[in-house]
């Protein structure tokens, strides 16, 4: 027998509430499903942000970076797939009382907890062997060695080796304490985009402009920012809707200590930042076809814009990766830039090759 259970039970346990059910009309999901969803494979989007450094180094192309970048695409998505599960088994009790968690499979029941402490072994397993292999300098050819522009620092292997072992640090105090700390919670989530940005400049080998960093440490707090006032418009509601004090109503205790107006201010504050830095980066990019990227400025200010609207007006933001995929507009300001993106770093050199292999 698979010790990956699904069950089937909604029973309660301890006088916890009922698991959720499967939504009206659907079955019970099926096994490979329940561990995909265990795995929020879903959510590994996120780690995209690794290919970013390689990106705009105009590294890309270049097969053996682009394998570098997969390996740690890879390793920090089974990296956080961990995380999600060692988060989920530690609030199972209190995803019950939520209405879009208690869905999870930990806390819908449709995954043992002894199953799900394997799954997550097993992510972190696989994580630790790919962070070894780029840690190894193995994929680092040798030239790519020779001009490290981290071996001051002990080079790029061992730092995207340390930028894993930091994620994982980092999420595990996030999950004990940090989310339940005012400021700190949205400052955890925000860095560990960054370590991401970090980790993809370490395993492709590359130098990216400070001005690239603070870009990405702005954007990720407008996100968490965004999610947090997203959290707490819907608490406040469930809250008032079952004439509760939001210290009863389950809400987590960092929403307790935020105000919207508070929160608001925080928004300005670094969705200004984010358009700043990022306008700086595009304005010093002074190499073949850089100053081109200034011309995604007006793309990434119609993003921020949007996603300001989604948050403001139509109350989203709970789930910002999902946006990126759900809302056409957004999803079309980030194809546009790519777009403007890959042919202003990529397509000198693409012309180049095409010339020279011309008869």
């Amino acid at each position: 027998m698979s010790v990956f259970h699904v069950k089937h039970s909604s029973a309660t346990t301890n006088g916890a509430p009922p698991s959720a059910p499967p939504p009206e009309g659907k079955g019970t999901p099926s096994r490979a499903l329940t561990i995909l969803r265990a795995l929020r494979v879903s959510q590994w989007t996120k780690n995209a942000l690794v290919a970013l450094a390689a990106l705009f180094s105009r590294q890309l192309i270049h097969p053996p970076t682009l394998l570098r970048v997969a390996v740690a695409f890879f390793a920090f998505s089974f990296a956080a797939s961990a995380i999600y599960i060692f988060n989920d088994l530690r609030d199972r009790e209190s995803d019950r009382l939520h209405p879009t968690k208690r869905r999870r499979p930990i806390a819908a029941g449709l995954l043992s907890e002894r199953a799900a402490a394997i799954l997550g072994a097993l992510a972190l397993a696989i994580s630790l062997a790919l962070t070894g292999l780029l840690a190894s300098g193995a994929l680092y050819p040798t030239a790519a060695l020779l001009r490290d522009p981290f071996a001051a620092y002990g080079g790029a292997p061992f730092l995207f080796a340390a930028s894993v072992a930091a994620y994982l640090a980092l999420n595990v105090a996030y999950t004990l304490r940090l989310k339940r700390l005012v400021l700190w919670d949205i400052f955890a989530i925000a860095l560990g985009f960054v370590l991401r940005a970090l980790a993809g400049a370490f395993a492709a080998g590359v130098y990216i402009s400070p001005w690239f960093y603070l870009t990405v440490i702005f954007l990720s707090l407008v996100l968490a920012i965004g999610k947090r006032r997203a959290e707490l418009v819907r608490a406040t509601a469930a809250a008032s809707a079952t004439s509760r004090q939001p210290d009863e109503s389950g809400m987590r205790h960092a929403l307790r200590d935020y105000t919207l107006p508070l929160l608001d201010q925080l928004m300005g504050v670094a969705v200004t930042g984010a358009l700043i830095t990022y306008s700086l980066y595009t304005f010093q990019a002074d190499a073949a076809g850089g100053s081109l990227l200034m011309l995604t400025v007006p793309c990434v200010i119609f993003g921020v814009f949007r996603y300001l609207y989604l948050v403001y007006v139509r109350a989203q933001g709970e789930a910002p990766d999902r946006l990126l995929f759900t809302d056409p507009q957004i999803l079309g300001a980030v194809l546009v830039c790519l777009l403007i993106i890959t042919t202003a770093l990529y397509g000198p050199a693409l012309g180049s090759t095409l010339h020279l292999t011309r008869p």
